[in-house]
């Protein structure tokens, strides 16, 4: 039986328990974290020339950015959806990451105000940071 079946009982492509309608809670969760880690690398990258470059400082930086953070937000909850379905247990560190990139993304956002002349750094280094954590989490535990 494959990891898949034994985690979810529903079948390929059923609409049965741990299933969003042709995909599993688990395939989205892995999916969505393909989005997370590039999301967050644009946004960090962008930042970081942002500092230098004041003609990268935009409106649309700011909407990238918050959405960049809002997707660790929402792979967190599928993350936590998965786990209390019953049916999979993620190891410790994958959650303990999951954990750590959701307190980072309050942490960012609480120091903005206080950091107004190095923002684009705080964004820069902790877009990446927040995308560092992703991709080892996804890559060493395997995407759960």
């Amino acid at each position: 039986m494959s990891h898949r079946e034994r985690v979810f009982a529903g079948g390929e492509g059923s609409a049965g328990p741990g299933t969003l309608g042709l995909v599993t809670i688990l395939e989205f969760h892995a999916a969505f974290a393909w989005l997370v880690m590039v999301a967050n690398g644009i946004v960090g990258v962008w930042s970081l020339a942002a500092h230098r470059n004041e003609r990268l400082r935009s409106q649309a930086f700011w909407y990238c950015a918050w959405a960049a953070h809002i997707t660790i937000g929402i792979q967190v909850t599928i993350g936590v959806i998965a786990q209390q379905s019953g049916d999979v247990t993620a190891p410790s560190i994958h959650q303990f990451y999951g954990f750590v990139a959701f307190a980072s993304t309050a942490i960012i956002a609480a120091y903005r105000a206080q950091l107004e002349e190095w923002r684009f750094l705080l964004y820069g280094w902790g877009s990446l940071f927040l995308m560092g954590l992703a991709i080892r989490s996804f890559f060493l535990t395997g995407p759960i």
